[in-house]
């Protein structure tokens, strides 16, 4: 026993939970800040792109896309190695191995997306933008190294390995994503899909038991009084493909509004008043 655990371990499965951690790491932040609590798209910091909303939701998918393939080849690589034989991993080896990963992410984030390139930051609309950077890195980044340093260097097998690792990501999102509840928002937007009659969007609306505020130039991009959840699930089965709950100054929806929240009657744009 103590000489399988002494055995090196593959370096395709030191570079499959590297990998599978990183990939985590970058799921964690676009879910929970793109998605949840909607602080920032991931080129939101691009002044020419900020306002086109259909495009920044369709970069954070490919954002997402790019993390799923990242996971998907630590899979494989965690695949190959056990298929050659190789030793599996302890658990503190694999918690060692995947919070690296985790925390890489965000030091190449913080680093690189919002300092050197400007992509975005944290919490777009702050008025201490650095603040937010340097608290989500300590929080997510730094954090998580300093634990691989404190980790014992040896441990058991590797049962139980991922469900504590993924226990780690799922606290850590529940944790942020509660953030919606205690920032007063009382704004909801909503992306309806392209090609929607204004009358089916209004009748969605309405079904929804929410008041209109603005409508874009587009005329797809509606804001309205905060949606319930019964409201929510009326909305997405009656064509919305989008609706963020968000406060309406400091959450990134509110760069709907630059790109021409209208200001004319509804009657004017083609929307009719009432049905």
């Amino acid at each position: 026993m103590d000489a399988a655990i002494n055995a090196k371990l593959d370096p395709r499965t030191r570079g499959g939970w590297l990998l599978l951690g990183f990939a985590l790491g970058g799921f964690f932040d676009g879910i929970v800040l793109h998605q949840i609590l909607q602080w920032h798209h991931l080129l939101s910091g691009l002044a020419d792109l900020g306002s086109d909303l259909r495009f920044q939701i369709m970069v954070d998918g490919l954002f997402h896309l790019f993390m799923y393939v990242l996971a998907v080849a630590g899979t494989m690589l965690l695949v190959a190695a056990r298929a050659a034989g190789g030793r599996a991993g302890t658990t503190t080896e694999i918690l060692r191995l995947a919070l690296t990963g985790f925390g890489v992410w965000h030091l190449v984030d913080a680093i690189v997306f919002h300092w050197l390139l400007g992509l975005h930051r944290i919490k777009m609309n702050s008025d201490m933008p650095l603040a937010w950077d340097i608290a989500w890195l300590v929080i997510f980044g730094i954090v998580p190294l300093l634990l691989v340093l404190v980790l014992p260097t040896r441990g058991g097998p590797a049962r139980g390995a991922s469900a504590a690792l993924t226990s780690i990501v799922l606290l850590a999102g529940l944790t942020t994503g509660a953030g919606p509840l205690f920032n007063g928002a009382t704004t909801s937007v909503i992306v309806f899909r392209a090609g929607m009659e204004p009358a089916a969007m209004m009748q969605a609306v309405q079904a929804a038991d929410t008041d209109l505020r603005w409508v874009d130039a587009s005329g797809t991009i509606w804001a309205v009084d905060r949606v319930s959840w019964r409201g929510l699930m009326t909305l997405h089965a009656r064509g919305a493909l989008v609706v963020g709950t968000t406060p309406f100054i400091a959450g990134c929806l509110a760069w709907t509004d630059a790109a021409g929240a209208s200001s004319l009657p509804s009657q004017q744009r083609g929307i009719p008043a009432s049905l």
